[in-house]
């Protein structure tokens, strides 16, 4: 399996152009897939850069809906004539972020996409062939991030309450008898999505790539740094090869984690691994 990042926060390169969101490139042995577009057009810049064909793929996913995961889903639209686009059933709902304490900023999805005939909604869980599983319904409550106080949803009668991220999936690949976990930014909990897996495979992953929510967390707060111990003694220790995180990491706590776990690295815009 190959992974290209098209969109980071960051770049290997001033050849590509990054944004904060996160697009990645995903070539398996039977699908070419978008998991995630970034905010707009800049994942169709680095793709023709990187030399991702956007024709070719045929599976799109939509990790949740805030715009800087499916800003650019218009734009892969017209660009894209075949791939289905698989989302969570709740993410065009309006989501909103809180501003210093009391301003209500809208970070949704454009809702006027919601009709197109493409997209497939995805509730608890899809099992799209041997090799694809998309799912949600995530229940676990250990080491929720912090970050996601300010985020918030509006119901459909005017109620704005705090976002409980229904509308979040995750991605599960197995490729040669080897799971890849992908998430966009593990609203609910990095460690939760990760057990929630057990329900779903009879085997340990092999690989974990995604945000890990975390963004704004300083590594000289006595909270922090407990919160930051906890996360790293539970992944380190979930007999899991490799992660890979990225984009509302942040960059003191994955510094902070990577001197802690030997198995931890990180995407930019521009990097390729092969699993």
């Amino acid at each position: 399996m190959k992974v290209i990042t098209l969109i980071e926060n960051r770049t290997i390169s001033k050849e590509y152009k990054c944004k904060h969101g996160l697009s990645l490139y995903i070539e398996t042995s039977n699908h070419k897939i978008l998991f995630d577009t970034g905010t707009d057009d800049s994942f169709v810049y680095n793709a023709c850069k990187l030399g991702v064909n956007l024709e070719d793929i045929d599976i799109a996913v939509i990790s949740h809906g805030h715009y800087d995961h499916g800003g650019g889903l218009e734009v892969f639209l017209k660009y894209n004539s075949k791939a289905k686009i698989y989302i969570g059933k709740d993410a065009f709902d309006r989501h909103l972020i809180k501003l210093f304490g009391i301003i209500k900023y809208s970070i949704g999805l454009k809702k006027k996409l919601i009709s197109n005939n493409r997209l497939i909604f995805v509730d608890e869980m899809m099992k799209i062939d041997d090799e694809l599983i998309l799912f949600g319904n995530v229940k676990g409550d250990k080491l929720i991030p912090k970050g996601n106080d300010r985020l918030l949803k509006e119901s459909s009668n005017g109620l704005v309450e705090k976002d409980d991220f229904e509308h979040e999936i995750s991605l599960l690949i197995n490729e040669n008898d080897k799971y890849s976990l992908f998430c966009g930014c593990a609203h609910k909990g990095i460690v939760n999505i990760i057990e929630r897996t057990k329900d779903i495979i009879d085997s340990d992953l092999n690989t974990v790539i995604g945000g890990f929510h975390l963004m704004g967390m300083k590594t000289n707060n006595a909270t922090s740094k407990d919160f930051l111990d906890d996360l790293s003694n539970i992944l380190g220790n979930n007999n899991i090869d490799k992660y890979y995180t990225c984009h509302c990491t942040g960059e003191q706590p994955y510094s902070y984690l990577s001197q802690k776990m030997r198995n931890l690295d990180e995407l930019k815009t521009g990097k390729v691994i092969e699993i």
